[in-house]
């Protein structure tokens, strides 16, 4: 049992990172109700089991490749960007509207479905678990089966972290204002598209960087004969 709940207190450490995830979730809150969060929570944590799983199978080698970091940074920015852009939008439309139009938005299945394709369109989470699942098997000496329960602890935390952190705000919704909510979720919508941008730009940037030691490697090759980077240009 020592490293589940090793694992469930690394989750719980990790969670307080707040990320994109937490704040889409939190959008849902303010707008919906605390049934369509938990739905949403719920797939999110199903993702996590699934990516986790994929890093102890040790896929994560896969995706340290560059031209594939390159290809789901761009494609989780744009996700972040375009489901930002959606929050933002409902908020300014409903800014003045009635206080009904946010939570008929939202419905179960419609939560489950968008925190899935908004967390899964991530998988280079996989690299970061098995990043940490390395820590811990040399920090703890643990064997294969006490990785698994580390990996169930750690993706224990996520649900009950985000599901806590919305009951809590949730139960705290109906003293806030209709008019604050709407603020609230445009700020979200804000966040994420941030979120998306600085994403966007630290994938180009890491392109671009890659691209000129490329050139780099070939102009010392031009002039010394020896291939530098070997093949990986």
């Amino acid at each position: 049992m020592a490293p589940l709940l090793n694992g469930m207190m690394t989750g719980m450490f990790l969670q307080l990172a707040l990320g994109p995830v937490f704040f889409y979730i939190l959008g849902i809150t303010l707008a919906g109700s605390y049934i369509n969060s938990l739905s949403g929570i719920i797939a999110v944590t199903l993702v996590d089991y699934i990516y986790i799983v994929l890093s102890l199978v040790g896929i994560s080698r896969l995706l340290q490749e560059d031209k594939i970091k390159k290809i789901f940074g761009i494609i989780s920015s744009l996700i972040l960007i375009l489901f930002g852009l959606m929050i933002l939008y409902k908020g300014l439309v409903f800014i003045n509207g009635p206080g009904e139009a946010g939570p008929a938005f939202w419905t179960p299945a419609r939560s489950f479905t968008a925190c899935f394709v908004l967390t899964v369109s991530s998988p280079l989470t996989i690299v970061f678990w098995s990043s940490v699942f390395s820590a811990k098997a040399l920090e703890k000496n643990y064997k294969k089966n006490q990785l698994v329960l580390f990996g169930i602890g750690t993706g224990l935390s996520t649900f009950v972290f985000l599901s806590l952190s919305m009951l809590i705000l949730s139960l705290l919704r109906s003293n806030i204002p209709g008019m604050m909510v709407q603020v609230l979720n445009c700020v979200v919508g804000i966040v994420l598209v941030c979120y998306g941008v600085s994403r966007a730009v630290r994938t180009m940037k890491k392109t671009g960087k890659r691209i000129v030691e490329c050139k780099t490697a070939v102009i010392k090759k031009n002039k010394t004969g020896v291939d530098l980077k070997g093949n990986e240009c």
